[in-house]
């Protein structure tokens, strides 16, 4: 059909520019090559305008055309921004629910260990994606130095050395300020001469967030990562939201390990409750009796204690059980022995594998380092000696009644026959 309108129109134009001036020349009454020359301009200025127009039509549509690609570009680089913004949107949105998530998981376990361990778990896979490193730092209560207590790898086999931080992590403890590093090199406030003789491993962006309560700092949440540019703002304000939430987890899993260890501690001795001690008698017996091993059970009574109140007061009283309480966990302190405070001045031990006659040995040497232990009450140097019951088992009772009942027998009976001796029944 193409084809055939081609034909049509050629021959058109045939006809048109040469049949045509032919029959003019043989109809004119004027001379005939005047007539056809004539014929030629007309037509050559007529086509001049047809393509003139044309020409500015076509320009025109080009014009057009090219205002609506313009336009079509600047939709598809709007469309372009709108679809990075609503994926930017919705991985912040996936990220800020993984925050439920941590507050779900520290809520269902406060201690220490597995508010840590939900930390980094969620750091290391939303922030790192989980390549580089993930480490958590915890600051020491008594020597106040930072201390590796968790760390997310991609390499296994990656060694960490810095177990107390690096120049990065004291930057941090320093600055009490969160910290961004895109590219290591490029950071004028880090010595890249000190950071190649500390022989890091190979580090070259990195994002640290403190976790800080109160003024009180508690630690570090660190990510790092071998490439540069890894890290972003969004990732350090992240990062941030995370360790204001971690600060305040830590310090209430701390406020929990004080309150547990307090509910299995004396106030005052600092040794197991009564209540603790049967709950491990209890847990003793059983595991002893499944090895088929032995443990002794010694019974302790401050002789004539309340003489000590009645003549230096209570508070001297309670200087004697701390002082007492404090000999008896040097002395023991190779036996893995249990110890608590009974109650008031009556104190029970555990020595696991330790047989009657040996447990007899043991239990005479330290009422003898008891009794040589010296204290000032009152301006005045002074002594106290113990009244000791031992019970072995199994040989004196395969229960925890039996055992007390013959430890506590075999106390007073030291009791009766003038204090500052040791019995067994």
């Amino acid at each position: 059909m193409k084809y055939l309108k081609i034909t049509v129109y050629t021959l058109l134009l045939f006809l048109l520019y040469l049949i045509l001036p032919v029959y003019l020349c043989r109809k004119a009454s004027f001379h005939p090559i005047l007539t056809v020359i004539i014929f030629y301009i007309l037509a050559i200025l007529f086509a001049s305008y047809l393509y003139s127009r044309y020409s500015r039509k076509k320009n025109y549509i080009q014009y057009q055309a090219q205002n609506l690609q313009e336009k079509i570009n600047i939709l598809n680089e709007e469309n372009s921004r709108e679809n990075k913004s609503v994926l930017a949107l919705q991985a912040k949105i996936s990220r800020y629910n993984s925050l439920k998530k941590i507050i779900e998981e520290i809520n269902e376990n406060l201690g220490t260990d597995s508010v840590s361990e939900s930390l980094t778990e969620i750091s290391f896979s939303v922030i790192s994606n989980n390549q580089g490193v993930c480490n958590l730092y915890l600051v020491d209560s008594l020597t106040q130095k930072l201390t590796l207590f968790k760390t997310r790898k991609e390499d296994k086999k990656l060694i960490i050395k810095a177990k107390e931080g690096d120049i990065f992590d004291l930057w941090v403890l320093r600055h009490n300020t969160p910290l961004l590093i895109e590219d290591i090199k490029k950071d004028f406030r880090f010595d890249l001469e000190r950071l190649r003789g500390e022989e890091l491993r190979p580090v070259s962006s990195l994002v640290s967030a403190p976790f800080i309560s109160e003024f009180k700092f508690l630690g570090i949440l660190r990510l790092d990562n071998s490439q540069t540019n890894f890290f972003s703002q969004d990732d350090l304000r992240f990062l941030m939201t995370i360790s204001d939430i971690g600060a305040v987890a830590l310090e209430n899993s701390e406020l929990f390990q004080k309150t547990q260890e307090l509910a299995i501690h004396d106030g005052l001795t600092a040794l197991f409750t009564k209540s603790y001690f049967l709950e491990r008698l209890r847990e003793e017996l059983k595991r002893s009796a499944r090895l088929d091993s032995v443990f002794s059970l010694l019974m302790l009574d401050i002789d004539y204690f309340k003489d000590y109140n009645d003549k230096f007061g209570h508070t001297a009283g309670d200087i004697v059980l701390k002082k007492l309480s404090q000999t008896i966990t040097e002395f023991l302190k190779d036996y893995n022995a249990i110890l608590s405070r009974f109650g008031g001045e009556e104190f029970c031990v555990i020595i696991p594998g330790l047989n009657r006659e040996d447990a007899l040995g043991l239990a005479s040497r330290l009422r003898e380092r008891i009794e040589k232990e010296r204290m000032v009450l009152r301006r005045q140097e002074t002594s106290v000696t113990v009244s000791i019951g031992l019970a072995s088992f199994p040989r004196d009772g395969v229960s925890e009644d039996q055992l007390i009942s013959k430890s506590d027998k075999a106390m007073y009976e030291a009791k009766q026959k003038g204090r500052n001796r040791v019995c067994c029944t």
